[in-house]
């Protein structure tokens, strides 16, 4: 007999990026494929900092803007790039997977973005696309650029605390969001075009190994950024069906959350003053939507 289906959990809108900040009339390159050159905007990244502040990027107009905990829009920087996931350290400095340039560093006080990694042995990423830190202060990264079935080669990388850069693996289709287990002992990556979560066990030596396919998902575009409950489930946002997943430790669908806007449901970061608060970019509107969700969020390196 088949499983029930997750219950569903409704969402409402947080906040909806002011029209004076759309980038109404502009052509960015990072548009070719999304059907649309003359987007008003596509955020992504979300991230919390200690005040409760959301911080997300806008991908093809280079900027990092700031939400504050009433719903409030800023500015905080644009630079020449195009920014995608967002990972803040436990010092409030901001790092950034930018598909162009590699991995940033964000000052949120000053607004200077500086390079940390922008190439391997003389080479450039495809795109880099999301990133975490683990406890110790390693940043684990997606390099996904427009790899897919059609070309395997999407890359996951360790930057270590202290400067070294390992390539965990380079044979994915579309490495999109992460999120590392509890125990830090697992990396859960989203395989966008293999609509999949997969499994990479890490080693005490820094590689892996038996990776492998862990939930697998169907309709959309594919599993995009994800975020760890503190009982080690993940939530999963699911872009172009408007859906984030709630799975438990065991990888067992216990939600749905469905968007009461638009389609490109694209990250998940969890806040509120319990924790208990899931908070989700919509890209296509330019909206953040919120909902509340059993299971608090996992505390991060940020908030360490």
């Amino acid at each position: 007999m088949l499983n029930a289906a997750p219950p569903r959990i409704e969402t409402r809108v947080f906040s909806r990026l002011p029209d004076h900040l759309r980038m109404r009339g502009r052509v960015s390159g990072w548009s070719f494929g999304k059907g649309n050159d003359h987007l008003h905007s596509f955020i992504e990244g979300p991230a919390f900092d200690r005040l409760g502040n959301l911080y997300v990027t806008d991908i093809p107009y280079g900027r990092i803007l700031r939400v504050t905990p009433d719903g409030n829009w800023s500015l905080v920087t644009e630079y020449d790039g195009w920014p995608n996931g967002l990972a803040i350290h436990k010092d409030g400095r901001i790092f950034i997977a930018d598909h162009r340039r590699g991995v940033m560093r964000l000052d949120p006080q000053s607004g200077a973005v500086t390079p940390v990694v922008e190439n391997v042995r003389r080479e450039g990423f495809k795109g880099t696309n999301d990133l975490t830190f683990a406890l110790n202060g390693d940043l684990y990264f997606t390099d996904q650029g427009q790899t897919g079935l059609q070309d395997p080669t999407g890359r996951v990388y360790r930057l270590t605390a202290d400067g070294h850069l390992d390539c965990l693996i380079d044979r994915v289709p579309s490495p999109n969001g992460l999120a590392l287990s509890r125990d830090e002992k697992t990396l859960f990556v989203a395989v966008t075009r293999a609509n999949q979560i997969w499994r990479l066990p890490l080693h005490a030596d820094g590689t892996t190994s038996k990776v492998g396919a862990y939930i697998n998902l169907s309709g959309g575009g594919g599993p995009d950024g994800m975020a760890l409950d503190e009982t080690g489930g993940l939530a999963i946002a699911h872009v172009g069906l408007g859906a984030v997943w709630l799975f438990d430790r065991l990888g067992e669908p216990v939600g749905r959350l469905q968007s009461c806007a638009d389609l490109a449901v694209t990250n998940v970061a969890f806040g509120g003053s319990n924790g208990r608060t899931l908070f989700i970019t919509e890209s296509d509107s330019g909206s953040i939507l919120m909902a509340d969700v059993p299971t608090a969020g996992h505390t991060l390196f940020s908030h360490q």
